[in-house]
């Protein structure tokens, strides 16, 4: 194997070609930054927590991997990773991994205190995620607690404390999280069964989409309660009703349960990040001017 060979590999492997997991990461800890600073944040921590969400959700994916590398072979969409075929050695996924995390602690180490003890407990949720799936139906809420445990960090490194409001905005993520990883888990349902993978999609059965739209729900009146909490006007709330529109829109895809359209709702999820990211920062860019 030549070199460019081995680099596309690993950059496959951190899944580089595929960013819509690093989207849907940092979409709520931008949220976080904007409203623990009441605005734009500090650039140093703005430019920690991009660099650092790219670095742990890298880290995610190779731990995931890892796990999972005797299983990825007997569902479609995971048989052609490169643990599976052989283009990446577990010894090198595991030194990758090493360094990923080492330069991640290393941004840590230039907030503070909180943050850096916050940071132990997301490296903790993110390497223990990829093996809940062996033990229970709900590993998507073990995802989700670890995608939105940079909420509570951000606020840490903005403001060094932890706000009462902050975990409305965190059970919203959370929340939101189970049910795009739910039509995310919709996609390898029959290869998951087949296998003895556990997921929310396979508890929920024929009650998925009611399940999904259950969690939005919630999700959204966490978020409405968090912006009435931190202040926001009506173009936050003009941005949950877009994300609203655009859950009615994943229904519609998940309609048939097919799943390439399932696929297509989850991918979906990184407007509805970005719409409510837009909502925040337009009513501080607003408020300020």
């Amino acid at each position: 194997m030549t070199f460019s060979d081995r680099t596309l590999a690993l950059l496959q492997l951190i899944r580089f070609d595929r960013p819509i997991g690093t989207l849907l990461l940092l979409w709520p800890t931008l949220w976080a930054l904007w409203l623990a600073a009441g605005g734009l944040p500090d650039l140093k921590i703005l430019a920690i927590f991009v660099a650092g969400t790219f670095l742990t959700r890298s880290g995610g994916c190779i731990v995931n991997d890892l796990a999972d590398r005797h299983l990825d072979g007997g569902v479609a969409r995971t048989r052609y990773r490169p643990l599976v075929t052989g283009a990446v050695t577990p010894r090198a996924a595991s030194m990758l991994f090493v360094v990923l995390m080492l330069l991640a602690f290393v941004l840590v180490l230039f907030t503070n205190e909180l943050t850096i003890v916050l940071s132990i407990v997301a490296i903790a949720l993110a390497s223990s995620y990829p093996f809940m799936k062996r033990y229970t139906h709900l590993p998507q809420l073990v995802l989700g607690a670890a995608f939105s445990w940079g909420i509570p960090m951000a606020f840490a490194a903005q403001l060094n404390t932890l706000p009462a409001a902050l975990w409305l905005v965190y059970c919203g993520n959370l929340l939101w999280t189970i049910a795009y990883d739910t039509a995310y888990a919709m996609v390898d349902r029959a290869d998951d069964q087949e296998i003895g993978i556990k997921s929310s999609a396979i508890l929920f059965g024929h009650f998925d989409r009611l399940m999904i739209g259950i969690l939005q729900g919630a999700s959204m009146t966490c978020l409405f309660l968090a912006g009435r909490a931190f202040g926001l006007g009506a173009f936050f709330n003009a941005a949950l009703l877009i994300a609203i529109g655009l859950f009615v829109y994943q229904h519609y895809l998940l309609r048939e349960r097919e799943p390439e359209h399932c696929l297509e709702a989850f991918l979906n999820n990184n407007w509805v990040g970005m719409v409510i990211f837009i909502g925040i920062a337009l009513h501080y860019a607003l408020d300020q001017a």
